[in-house]
């Protein structure tokens, strides 16, 4: 199992369009990567820290995938156009992280 966990990190003045990515960008995720391995996409809205205070990252993305080498053969067929459609939702930096089970 390889996981991908994807974050936008909150900065002021920056932009996150929360429709668009559930209702545009999300499906375009699945429609062109489910049948390439994607085994399952899980999101996460931010909504504030322990003690009361703003959340540090506003959505986090769970992409699991059978293996690397799988996850890389989906984006080199359709990576251009699902990293391409970014900008319509949102101008902040996204922080990828590739995760693999500790055990």
């Amino acid at each position: 199992m390889f996981v991908i966990t994807v974050g936008y990190p909150a900065s002021s003045g920056s932009r996150f369009d929360l429709d668009y990515y559930l209702q545009t960008h999300i499906p375009l995720v699945h429609q062109r990567w489910d049948s390439l391995g994607l085994k399952s996409l899980d999101l996460y809205r931010g909504t504030g820290t322990p003690d009361g205070g703003e959340a540090p990252v506003v959505m986090l993305a769970l992409l699991t995938w059978p293996s690397r080498d799988a996850f890389e053969a989906a984006a080199k067929q359709h990576g251009e156009e699902v990293f391409g459609d970014i900008p319509n939702f949102t101008d902040m930096k996204a922080q990828v992280q590739f995760n693999e089970p500790a055990s």
